[in-house]
């Protein structure tokens, strides 16, 4: 049986938040979230721990490469947006920005902003380890390869 985090019955964190541990822009975000929540709410957890674990197996491996998931008591799980949406609503002053997304629309506006984010979080600083570059971003290919009949 996989024990999760809400589900220990003791004082602290109800909810996991799984991120990209090898992208530099989300652990620095993870790491404010973590100042800002002092413990009281949310466990950070790498998405390479939490699949090496076995740990959420009702979240898809790919998942945790497009974003970052939110895992809830009873195996709730948020994702994207949605989880920047209930992370504000868990952070004590959240509610300072949590506001936005009860705006008509905002949730949809919320989403393709996160979703642009995460694909273009390289140039933030992710790194070139990150799967998730853009065709401009990428190095160009060679036309041969090294030990070809046509290397020069």
């Amino acid at each position: 049986m996989t024990l999760r985090v809400a589900d220990r019955g003791t004082a602290g964190p109800t909810h996991t938040l799984v991120y990209d541990g090898t992208c530099g822009v989300c652990t620095r975000l993870v790491g404010m979230v973590e100042r800002w929540d002092g413990g009281r709410s949310i466990a950070p957890m790498t998405s390479a721990d939490a699949l090496a674990g076995g740990r959420f197996p009702w979240i898809p491996a790919g998942a945790y490469a497009d974003a970052m998931q939110l895992v809830g008591p009873g195996g709730r799980t948020w994702a994207g947006a949605e989880a920047v949406e209930r992370l504000l609503e868990l952070l004590p002053k959240g509610w300072l920005a949590g506001w936005v997304f009860r705006l008509p629309f905002a949730g949809g506006i919320a989403d393709r902003l996160y979703r642009g984010f995460a694909r273009n979080r390289h140039v933030l600083g992710c790194g070139d380890h990150c799967g998730v570059t853009s065709p401009a971003r990428r190095a160009p290919r060679s036309e041969t390869s090294p030990g070809s009949p046509h290397e020069s």
